[in-house]
């Protein structure tokens, strides 16, 4: 039995679908900034954030990260707005974050069980963990709003450690923070490479999910337990039993 449960997010306990790619999205925001004195055409705004999402990459120092840097997605927003000469705060930053996110978003849900496994968890001693590679100023609403940001006993996000899975660092920022033992810990998460082989090269079991929005599997699944309906609920029969 193990202590300590690590869980990948999106795609594991949360459902959800963005399209931040279409033109339309980029014709919205093209118009917030307009709007705000930072004149942009559409494909214009959609090349510079791709531009200064590297830029942000390249900026985070080397000692954070070992294969990949995790950017604060605030900072891109903020310079867009810097680029074309608008002064702009943080907090407008974080703002323009959350809209970018609002209408990029197609739906977002719970997946049946999650609050069953974290129950079953809680009724053996298990502590509960987020990992995930996501953007706090999205991340941490989203699942307020869906109800669960308290059933963690922490939430690391990776733009706050500036690198993601599945880079060992970002395992061991959880590893070291909390002391906590690898042959105690578990990983469950939805993506082969940065939950399962990530996991894995930091010396955790795994317990794989494939869901509807994993990645296709190319290669040898390095998970001790496979869920491959994707289903909390078998995951709960098989780690608990019931």
């Amino acid at each position: 039995m193990y202590k300590n449960y690590l869980f990948d997010l999106y795609g594991t306990l949360v459902d959800i679908r963005t399209d931040e790619w279409c033109d339309e999205i980029w014709e919205k925001m093209a118009l917030i900034y307009t709007f705000s004195g930072a004149s942009y055409k559409p494909k214009e705004l959609n090349d510079a954030y791709d531009r200064l999402v590297e830029d942000e990459k390249d900026r985070i120092p080397k000692d954070k990260y070992t294969t990949t840097p995790e950017p604060l997605i605030q900072n891109v927003f903020k310079r867009l707005y810097e680029e074309k000469g608008v002064s702009c705060s943080m907090e407008m930053a974080e703002y323009t974050s959350k809209v970018f996110r609002a209408i990029s978003m197609i739906f977002i849900r719970l997946y049946d069980g999650v609050h069953e496994l974290f129950q079953a968890i809680r009724d053996n001693g298990g502590k509960i963990y987020l990992l995930s590679n996501a953007q706090r100023v999205f991340t941490e609403q989203e699942i307020r709003m869906l109800g669960i940001y308290d059933e963690f006993d922490y939430v690391m996000i990776s733009s706050d450690e500036g690198c993601a899975k599945p880079d060992r660092k970002f395992y061991e920022c959880m590893l070291n923070r909390f002391n906590l033992d690898p042959k105690e810990t578990i990983m469950i998460g939805n993506d082969y490479i940065t939950d399962i082989k990530g996991s894995y090269e930091a010396g955790l079991d795994s317990l794989y999910l494939h869901t509807e929005i994993s990645p296709d599997i190319e290669g040898k699944l390095l998970s001790k337990y496979t869920v491959m309906s994707g289903s909390l609920i078998e995951a709960r029969k098989l780690l608990f039993g019931k």
